[in-house]
């Protein structure tokens, strides 16, 4: 029989451990049909041995450290998925490649800061690094990009890549929760982490589109070069507006093609219904791909969880199997552009804007006057009456602010808030404006 791929394991967690038995469960007839050799799991590490005798596992070794795994002699690759930017996760596998194993991991925190090293690494060694998991669990978006699309040239890479957030704006969209009562929902059904700031300020979505970008594009893996805005700000009148406009809200990552160079930025954003991205809800993931020259397509899938994140995981282990060596962010590292943050005051597109205007002769007027001065063009106006709203001014006799909705025509970032600075400084409104970014289908 040919010999077996030698799989060690680095991590026992969620991920790990779903890892660890899906491999475990591969029968050597069905893997060497597949790719031509048996894949067997001989070593693991964890915190403690105890993770590994909880999984109840067939015979595996133990091994007391990641970097003793990493250039451990009897195994041929190292899998990754302890987590983190740092150490240990980066040594270990900086000691794998050294050693000439092919790595395969998760690792999206350690892709976005440290990735172009360490695939200039793997491409000297020549050795695979694989990273299918690090971005939307299940969908198979690194390889359709990388590989798939390896002819065409990009015009935009874009997508719902944080499940944790696509539960929230469904909830307070479904239910009219508001944003700290889906957050504490989505944490009581294990959707959130304790601390959710990571998921729903967006850094999570930054790091995904960090990578997405590097390989749509050829630029370098920057997680600091994203624009960044979460969803807290968020309020049920505003998903709810968002649906009576024809639009829903979704935390998107973009990656864009623009005569600045590539932007790169993840915040709410108002997508129409129509769009195939409006109509993903709950925990799912979705990421659309715009090849020059004809349709979007778009992938859909579970983003998140063990078993999903475990499947892509196992199939980077089938391609090292598999003898594919490509080069890990689609083209050599040292033809890969610089990246740099986007100057997001010339994006330019549609904008939903919220006001609470003071109900007083002349308001409108002067929200029209600075809107005009900035050649903001707006598309559709909506006044509502808020019942119960506090009453603007110092004056307890004056009516309660009025929200007012705003859909503008094509502008740029530094022309709304511009326009939007000036209103303030008026005190024609209260509180501060909502702005949310309209994406084209």
């Amino acid at each position: 029989m040919v010999a077996p791929l030698k799989v060690g394991l680095a991590g026992l967690g969620t991920v790990g451990g779903a890892t660890a038995r899906l491999l475990q469960k591969q029968e050597p007839e069905a893997t060497i049909g597949r790719c031509g050799r048996p894949i067997e799991l001989v070593a693991v590490t964890a915190k403690a041995k105890s993770e590994l005798d909880a999984l109840g596992l067939g015979p595996v070794r133990f091994v007391d450290s990641p970097t003793k795994l990493a250039t451990d002699p009897e195994i041929d690759v190292f899998v990754e998925l302890m987590g983190g930017s740092g150490d240990p996760a980066k040594s270990s596998i900086e000691a794998a490649l050294g050693a000439g194993k092919s790595v395969v991991t998760a690792n999206k925190a350690l892709l976005a800061k440290h990735g172009v090293a360490l695939a200039a690494l793997a491409e000297t060694k020549g050795v695979a690094l694989n990273f299918e998991a690090a971005v939307g669990g299940a969908i198979p978006i690194v390889k359709t990009v990388r590989e798939g699309f390896a002819g065409s040239t990009f015009e935009r890479v874009y997508g719902i890549l944080n499940g944790t957030c696509n539960y929230i704006l469904t909830r307070m969209e479904q239910a009219k929760l508001s944003f700290a009562d889906a957050l504490q929902e989505a944490q009581r059904l294990g959707y959130a982490e304790a601390d959710p700031t990571f998921d729903v300020e967006g850094n999570d979505t930054a790091q995904k589109i960090a990578i997405l970008a590097s390989l749509a594009f050829g630029v370098q893996v920057d997680g600091d070069a994203v624009f960044v805005e979460g969803i807290s700000s968020l309020e049920p009148e505003d998903l709810e507006a968002a649906a009576e406009l024809g639009y829903r809200i979704k935390l998107l990552g973009v990656a864009v093609r623009t005569d600045q160079g590539i932007e790169q930025r993840v915040h709410p954003t108002m997508v129409h219904l129509d769009s195939p991205l409006a109509r993903v809800m709950g925990v799912t993931n979705a990421v659309t791909v715009d090849p020059e020259g004809f349709t979007p397509i778009t992938l859909v899938g579970p983003g998140a969880g063990g078993a999903a994140t475990a499947s892509a995981v196992v199939a980077d282990v089938v391609d090292v199997a598999r003898g594919v060596r490509v080069k890990p962010l689609g083209r050599p590292t040292a033809t890969l552009a610089g990246s740099r943050r986007a100057p997001m005051q010339r994006h330019e597109g549609g904008y939903y804007i919220r006001l609470s205007a003071v109900d007083r002769p002349g308001t409108f007027a002067t929200i029209a006057k600075h809107l005009a001065e900035e050649k903001i063009s707006l598309e559709s106006i909506v006044q509502r009456r808020r019942n119960g709203a506090p009453h603007g001014g110092d004056d307890p006799q004056a009516p309660p602010p009025a929200p007012v909705i705003l859909i503008t025509y094509a502008t740029t970032e530094d022309a709304v808030r511009k326009a939007l600075r000036e209103i303030k400084n008026r005190g024609v409104i209260t509180g501060n404006p909502q702005v949310i970014r309209i994406e084209k289908n």
